[in-house]
């Protein structure tokens, strides 16, 4: 069998290692690098020097050959900026560098990913924490500075522990400017994404189970605490938005779950810091109980993004309650959330990797073009004072692969506790380890099964401002989605009355909803999803003429006609101060929206032609 090498290939991104035998081909060997790299086979160039001197072709002759030894590194430069002319060689130079390789076309490059508007923007400011000069310890002129006086790092872990209350989570660009404050400027550093899975392609033995290799094979995980977080704070734009989340719990006692819709925006508390601002919460489809949620398919979530998009909004995270009452009479709940019990479950904290996973963060330094993710999550509970707190976490990146690669359960009994999986003939799962303290003060590293879930936590301040923000500013609360539990249902009904109770003159209070803008692009009767855009528009931008012009509209006139014919209100909706005038009865030659299911039927009918229920 022939003899096993590893070469090393050094690449303006980052350094990789490639297997291969003495006795392999020069053509045989590129290919695996254009693989590794992610290039194609034609688009990089491969030098056995830093200078660009002694280029590795594609031919038939064997690495040993071309005097190429284990160990030996391989420089990789990109194909548009190829070496100078008459030195690609067939044959090895004596081996004084390594080799270099170049790329014409590439799948996707760190320089093509589109990163999130608050992070372009994070990473173009400076950072630095400015002092001012100490009247005792500085003994300089104004324009001088010391040790006492200048500028620190955004990642001083003295500054940020002294803060009030104090950091233990660098932000993610403080971290990142770490990682690239070195003399190299972060030249070579990758944020490379765990991976729990057999590498694919090995083939000098058979696959899982029948055989595994030190290549293929995945590397144990050591759990850390990670050191710093992608969102450092979270905000609700007012309480009206977590008063009216809370209000299902009030009224029945289940728990309930909700998406929350906002923005990224930077956090000055903390440096390079960015916070989560919330403006609404979209409540999916579900099925709750006092000790349980399940959340059920959602025929709406795809237009809840699109409207969302459109209003500059994006999905940020979600929340669910976790409640009891602990005396009704007085409204105070019971405190059940605590470092003696567990802050989130196991399976909640799979939860929320799964979620994470399905929102990644965009990172241009990362070879997947992403790394981690801003998705957050909060829980409503009880506080230590028995009234309802809000408290926001994330997951670390480990707990993100453990979850992806299903490598992670929650036990039975213990909610505080996971448990790593045993490896399988269907799934092969690397050792997963953790590190505590003993009675004697020593660090013993223990298998994480089971696993304290705390390893995976971390926590995210979460605030509401001092002067409310109000994204949506009506003031009179139109029917939340997927409440028909409550009896609040999103129809034409509902509709009318809620224009009835609007005595704004100004179009654009009575229409900036979140929930009324849904329901008429989602309604069944007459939908607005492809004739709402202007609206939007209105919305997002705060411009009563675009109301205004939108409120023209056939669409709108043809809405305020249905809001009269199932008697809300008459057609003279556009007086909006005079809208609170007494409802007029449907009339029997007009037609009519059925109660049930809110079919529209023709004048003269007593039975719905869609459900067959009585007008009545």
């Amino acid at each position: 069998m022939a003899e096993s090498i590893i070469i090393r290939v050094q690449s303006p991104e980052g350094m990789k290692k490639i297997f291969a035998t003495k006795r392999e081909t020069a053509a045989s060997f590129l290919k695996k690098v254009a693989k590794e790299f992610g290039f194609s086979t034609n688009g990089f160039s491969i030098y056995l020097n830093r200078n660009k001197t002694g280029e590795i072709v594609s031919q038939s002759k064997s690495l040993s050959l071309l005097k190429i030894k284990h160990g030996d590194m391989l420089f990789l430069f990109p194909s548009a900026s190829p070496g100078p002319s008459g030195e690609v060689m067939d044959v090895a130079v004596p081996h004084s560098s390594s080799s270099s390789l170049s790329v014409l076309s590439r799948p996707q490059t760190s320089s093509q990913v589109t990163e999130d508007d608050i992070d372009q923007y994070l990473a173009k400011q400076d950072g630095k924490i400015y002092r001012n000069q100490d009247p005792q310890l500085c003994r300089h002129g104004p324009m001088g500075k010391c040790v006492h006086c200048v500028p620190l790092e955004p990642f001083d872990e003295d500054y940020l522990n002294h803060l009030d209350p104090p950091v233990k989570h660098m932000s993610f660009h403080a971290y990142i400017r770490k990682l690239t404050g070195g003399a190299d400027k972060g030249k070579f550093v990758a944020l490379e994404n765990i991976s729990c899975k057999i590498k694919s392609g090995c083939e000098g033995h058979p696959p899982w189970p029948e055989g595994i290799c030190t290549k293929c094979q995945p590397s144990a995980i050591t759990l850390n605490r990670q050191k710093y977080r992608h969102v450092d704070n979270i905000m609700f734009e007012n309480h009206t938005i977590a008063d009216r989340f809370l209000d299902f719990w009030r009224k029945t006692g289940n728990q309930r779950i909700g998406f929350l819709y906002g923005r990224y925006t930077e956090h000055k508390d903390i440096p390079l810091a960015i916070r989560a601002e919330v403006a609404a919460i979209y409540e999916p489809p579900q099925i709750g109980t006092q000790n349980s949620l399940e959340l059920l398919e959602d025929p709406k979530a795809g237009a809840v993004e699109e409207i969302a998009a459109k209003l500059g909004l994006c999905k940020v995270g979600w929340i669910f309650t976790d409640l009891l009452s602990e005396d009704t009479r007085i409204g105070t709940v019971r405190y059940t959330r605590h470092k003696d019990s567990y802050f989130l479950s196991a399976e909640e904290c799979i939860t929320a990797g799964d979620f994470q996973n399905k929102h990644p963060n965009p990172c241009r330094l990362s070879p997947d073009g992403d790394f981690g993710s801003k998705f957050v999550t909060v829980v409503a509970t009880g506080g230590p004072d028995n009234q309802v707190h809000f408290e926001g976490y994330q997951v670390s990146n480990q707990c993100m692969a453990l979850v992806r690669d299903e490598c992670l359960l929650p036990c039975r009994d213990a909610p505080e506790l996971g448990y790593a999986k045993e490896s399988s003939t269907e799934q092969y799962v690397p050792d997963v380890f953790y590190k505590d303290k003993d009675k004697f003060g020593n660090d013993i590293t223990y298998l994480a099964r089971p696993l304290p879930v705390e390893y995976l936590i971390i926590d995210i301040t979460t605030t509401f401002p001092k002067d409310p923000v109000y994204t949506f500013t009506s003031t009179h609360r139109f029917p939340i989605e997927n409440r028909d539990v409550l009896g609040e249902t999103q129809d034409y009904h509902s509709l009318a009355t809620y224009l009835s109770q609007c005595s704004s003159s100004v179009f654009l209070n009575i229409v900036s909803d979140f929930h009324l803008l849904l329901f008429l692009v989602t309604n069944e009767v007459m939908p607005l999803r492809d004739s709402i855009g202007l609206l939007l528009d209105a919305v997002k931008t705060s411009n009563e003429e675009l109301a205004q012009t939108w409120k023209k509209s056939e669409q709108w006139a043809t809405i305020e006609q249905l809001c009269s014919t199932v008697g809300g209100q008459p057609t003279g909706l556009h007086d909006y101060g005079a809208i609170g005038g007494p409802s007029v009865p449907a009339s029997s030659s007009s037609m009519w929206s059925c109660r049930h299911c809110t079919f529209m039927n023709q004048p003269g009918t007593e039975h719905c032609e869609m459900c067959s229920l009585p007008r009545s």
